[in-house]
């Protein structure tokens, strides 16, 4: 019996219910697949930072290291500001394991009803493919002048030919094995961010180019809203880069939420 070793952080809120479940279906799983599991319980989350103040242990990442896979929930508190739950668990969770894949499903499921109009189960079967860790969330910028009138703020996105070529190939690797339509959408807005977009536009042709076997397009960010909400059974998998990721995730989310939409898988 092959045993995995699990980190598992819980965190906050609706975190806490979905790892409980999560267990429980791990737990179901390995009795069929001849799988074990070692969970290690850690209480990471707000709660925490609020006692200790930090997120983590200082040799949290360490700790983590000796896992074979983290199963983290959710983190946030309506009293401390976003940025200090990101940057203290989830970013350099993400930075130090090279996390660069969020895998986000997105089906209609049989008895659930959906807001669109005229959809039934399995006309929305989609994987929402997000770049994980360059974007904003490499968070590069800085401060001038903090706290006076003159304030400035400054925040880049980074956009790695490396970065953008392994991704899009997680895309295409996975067209290939759901084959479903064998199509992948390339969501940009290279209109408007015409350096970096311009990096993933033509990451994305060149790595289109090795699977002749998948059909291709690419939406600008608001066109792949509308086509979303429009007409979602065209899409199987979609990739998209930091920042028009997370506008397409939003959009969908507040018209798609009641289907069932898939946790974050992070590679």
């Amino acid at each position: 019996m092959t045993q995995h070793r699990v980190a598992v952080i819980r965190g906050d809120g609706i975190g806490i219910e979905v790892i409980e479940e999560g267990i429980k279906v791990l737990e179901a799983l390995s009795e069929e697949y001849d799988i074990s599991w070692q969970f290690d319980e850690y209480p990471w989350s707000s709660e925490y930072y609020i006692e200790n103040g930090h997120m983590m242990p200082v040799d949290g990442l360490d700790i983590l290291a000796e896992s074979d896979v983290i199963f983290l929930g959710a983190v946030g508190h309506p009293d401390i500001q976003d940025h200090v739950t990101l940057s203290g668990l989830l970013l350099p969770i993400r930075r130090s394991f090279d996390q660069y894949v969020c895998e986000r499903p997105s089906v209609l499921y049989p008895g659930i009803t959906s807001p669109l109009s005229g959809k039934k189960a399995g006309d929305i079967d989609m994987v929402v493919i997000r770049e994980n860790t360059e974007g904003e969330y490499a968070d590069v910028g800085g401060f001038q002048y903090s706290g006076f009138e003159e304030e400035i703020g400054v925040q880049s996105g980074i956009f790695t030919r490396k970065g953008c070529e392994r991704v899009i190939t997680h895309a295409f690797e996975l067209a290939r094995r759901r084959d479903k339509d064998r199509h992948v959408t390339s969501v940009t807005k290279s209109n408007a961010l015409g350096y970096g977009m311009l990096v993933w536009d033509r990451a994305f042709d060149r790595i289109a180019e090795k699977y002749p076997d998948i059909e291709t397009q690419s939406l600008l960010v608001d066109a792949a809203c509308m086509d979303f909400i429009r007409k979602p059974e065209i899409f199987d998998v979609v990739v998209a880069k930091q920042p028009v990721r997370r506008h397409t995730h939003r959009y969908w989310r507040d018209s798609h939420w009641q289907h069932g939409h898939g946790s974050q898988r992070e590679h």
